[in-house]
C-alpha cells in the first residue's frame, strides 16, 4: 500500500493519516496545550510551523529554532511525532538535530528547484519521511520535478500534500483546488502518498470539513489540517485553524469508502461511457472539419479568423442550454474555451499556408 511507505513506527496504516497542529508554534504554552489536546483524541503526528515565510515582511515570521525544542518536549511528554516544514539547508539540519521525525516542502519553496534540490542534498542518507507542497503555480510538472530531486539522493519515504493554487479568484477559496492536477499526480505516480491540506485549500475553518469530505472520496490517503487550542487569537492565519474539538468533530464525520471495491458491476455502465466518448471523438472531428472550411473561406475573402461577436454568442448560448440540462456552466465554459482555442488554432494554420 502506498500509504505505508511514508507511515512512522505505531501510525495506523489505515485511512486517513492525520498530521494536525497550528500555523505556527508561538509560544511553548500554545504548542504543549493544543499537542496534550489533540494526543488525547489519538492524535499521532503533530505539524507545528517554526519558520513561517510570508507574503510580506513584517507579519509573523515563526519563532525560529527556538521552537524546536518545544517540539522535543512534546515527542517526550505525549509521544507523538513532530513535524515542521523546511525551506533552507539550514532548517533541515537544525530540525534533524532536534529529532524531528517528519519534514514538509511548502508551495513557495517546491517552485524553486534551487532551493529544493539544497535541500534533497541536506536530506540524503537521512531516513525521514518528506512531503512536497504543491507549488503556488498550477504547475504539475514543477511538482514533480521536486519529488523527483528528493529520490534522486536516495530518499524512499516521499509524498506530496495537495495545497491548492493561487489564484486572483478568491471567491470561495483561498487556493484552488484544482482536483484534476492532483489527479493526474495519482494517474502516474499510483504509489506516491498525497495528503490533502484543507486548511489552505479553504482558508476558512468552515470549508475544513467538505474539502476533507471530497479529499476522502477522492481516495487521498491522509489529511493535514492546522488545529490551535485558541484559533481565534492565532498569530498566522487565524480564520482557518480550528480546535482540537472541531477537528475530533470534522474526523469523526468523516465517510470513508473502500478504494478497493471490485468494480465488475460497473462494466456495462463503462460500456456506454466508452462508446459516448468514440461518438463525442467523432463529433469533435466533425465539427473541426467543418472549422477548417470556414478558416478556407476566410482566407478566401481576406477575413480575420476570430469573430468575436460570433464566439460570444455561441458561448452564451451553449452555456444557458447546458445549464438547463443540469451541467455546471463553469464546465461547458472550460469545453468550449478549448473547442474554441483548438478551432482558431486550425484556422490559423490554414491562413498561414
Amino acid at each position: 500500500m502506498k500509504l505505508e511507505s511514508i507511515l512512522l513506527p505505531g501510525i495506523d496504516p489505515k485511512r486517513p493519516l492525520v498530521i494536525a497542529g497550528p500555523c505556527s508554534a508561538e509560544t511553548e504554552e500554545q504548542v504543549m496545550n493544543t499537542a496534550k489536546q489533540l494526543a488525547a483524541d489519538g492524535i499521532k503526528i503533530l505539524r507545528a510551523g517554526i519558520w513561517k515565510p510570508r507574503t510580506k515582511p513584517g507579519g509573523f515570521e515563526g519563532v525560529g529554532s527556538e521552537g524546536l525544542a518545544w517540539l522535543k518536549r512534546v515527542k517526550q511528554e505525549t509521544g507523538m511525532y513532530v513535524s515542521t516544514e523546511v525551506a533552507t539547508q539550514k532548517h533541515v539540519y537544525e530540525a534533524l538535530k532536534y529529532g524531528i521525525d517528519m519534514l514538509w516542502i511548502g508551495a513557495r519553496t517546491t517552485a524553486n528547484p534551487f532551493a529544493v534540490q539544497e535541500i534533497a542534498e541536506a536530506l540524503q542518507g537521512v531516513d525521514i519521511p518528506v512531503l512536497v507542497k504543491n507549488p503556488v503555480n498550477p504547475d504539475l510538472e514543477l511538482w514533480i520535478g521536486a519529488l523527483e530531486r528528493l529520490s534522486n539522493v536516495g530518499l524512499t519515504k516521499i509524498g506530496a500534500i495537495h495545497r491548492g493554487f493561487s489564484s486572483y479568484d478568491k471567491k470561495i477559496y483561498r487556493n484552488l483546488p484544482q482536483w484534476h492536477i492532483p489527479i493526474e499526480l495519482q494517474r502516474r505516480f499510483p504509489d506516491l502518498p498525497i495528503i490533502c491540506d484543507p486548511s489552505h485549500i479553504g482558508g476558512k475553518r468552515d470549508l475544513i470539513q467538505p474539502l476533507s469530505q471530497q479529499a476522502m472520496d477522492l481516495n487521498y490517503d491522509g489529511l493535514i489540517i492546522e488545529t490551535h487550542c485558541d484559533p481565534e487569537n492565532a498569530w498566522s492565519d487565524a480564520a482557518q485553524q480550528v480546535t482540537p474539538a472541531r477537528l475530533k468533530e470534522i474526523l469523526s464525520a468523516l465517510i470513508i469508502r473502500d478504494g478497493k471495491q471490485s468494480t465488475e458491476d460497473l462494466s456495462d455502465l463503462r460500456k456506454q461511457i466508452d462508446e459516448l466518448d468514440d461518438q463525442l471523438l467523432e463529433l469533435l472531428a466533425k465539427r473541426m472539419r467543418i472549422s477548417c472550411e470556414i478558416g478556407t473561406f476566410k482566407k478566401e475573402h481576406n477575413m480575420t479568423v476570430v469573430q468575436t461577436d460570433r464566439y460570444d454568442e455561441i458561448l452564451q448560448k451553449r452555456i444557458n442550454q447546458a445549464e438547463n440540462m443540469g451541467m455546471n456552466p463553469d464546465f461547458m465554459h472550460t469545453v468550449l474555451e478549448a473547442i474554441h482555442e483548438e478551432s482558431v488554432r486550425q484556422q490559423v494554420v490554414i491562413l498561414n499556408k
